[in-house]
């Protein structure tokens, strides 16, 4: 995962769009500052996403530019690009164990839920074991209390309560690297394999699995997860992306249908399970 803002794309699309509004209005940005009571290099700083405009600002360029009847949905595109990212120090202030917890309503509320992982086993999918020493990692990298680690694990479990039932269905896409990631020694890796197993012959489950060396119609990419087609989250090293954008959820839909056509299903991805217990056994 690279240690960047995605976020920062969405503020410089918003910063050329003003520029876009003002350039449409016939404005030079002398002009437009003047007419907003600005000093001059105020436009200059919010059209290059030097300075974040306030909502007040967005209101006065708006009106500069006489399109008041857009300045609602700007304002909303504003707010919606400063929800986007939240960094770690914020998202985890809660703690691990809450954290597991605070999304449950989400999940019951959903029809579908896809998740593409490139990195490890999803949390809807692990094992005990496995959250555990992930959550390990996790506290160690953060620097968050180890003593919170088994709850955090078992309140994790809390959301296996979903699969198999329908509401909400799941199809997880899985690069098949994460299969080879030594996640808390042997004996818990085949504990997880099995499981992989017994998950993906779960009614309304799909485990699909993208083989080694396939040839590529999409990269692999961050993992993600879509929440219908109503919210995206996606985690980096640093913070966690959340969009409800429609624009944004497209794309991600693309990715995911793009992703969907190199895995394979079934007894095949079960064979690259196997494959990868194997490969365990023999190291």
């Amino acid at each position: 995962m690279p240690d960047e803002n995605p976020a920062e794309d969405q503020k410089k699309a918003f910063a050329q769009r003003l520029k876009e509004v003002r350039l449409d209005a016939g404005l030079t940005g002398v002009e437009l500052a003047d007419r907003c009571g600005w000093k001059n290099y105020k436009v200059s700083k919010i059209e290059h996403g030097a300075q974040r405009p306030s909502e007040g600002d967005i209101r006065k360029w708006a009106a500069a530019c006489g399109i008041e009847g857009q300045v609602i949905e700007l304002i909303a595109a504003n707010r919606e690009i400063t929800a986007m990212w939240t960094d770690y120090v914020r998202e985890l202030k809660p703690g691990m164990k809450a954290i597991q917890l605070r999304s449950l309503k989400r999940y019951q509320d959903c029809e579908l839920i896809r998740v593409y992982e490139s990195l490890f086993i999803p949390g809807f999918l692990q094992t005990l074991a496995v959250a555990k020493a992930q959550f390990t990692i996790h506290a160690k990298l953060h620097g968050l209390p180890l003593d919170d680690v088994d709850q955090a694990a078992e309140n994790r479990m809390v959301r296996k309560k979903f699969l198999g039932t329908g509401k909400p269905m799941f199809v997880f896409l899985l690069e098949a690297s994460v299969l080879y990631d030594n996640i808390g020694g042997p004996e818990v890796m085949s504990e997880q394999f099995d499981h992989l197993i017994e998950m993906s012959i779960l009614p309304y489950v799909s485990i699909g699995i993208i083989p080694l060396g396939r040839i590529r119609t999409l990269y692999p990419g961050e993992g993600f997860y879509l929440f219908d087609e109503k919210l995206v989250h996606q985690e980096f090293w640093s913070g966690v992306f959340r969009t409800s954008r429609p624009d944004n959820i497209a794309y991600f839909v693309r990715a995911f249908e793009a992703l969907r056509a190199q895995a394979v299903f079934g007894e095949a991805a079960r064979a690259e399970i196997e494959k990868a217990r194997r490969r365990l056994r023999a190291t």
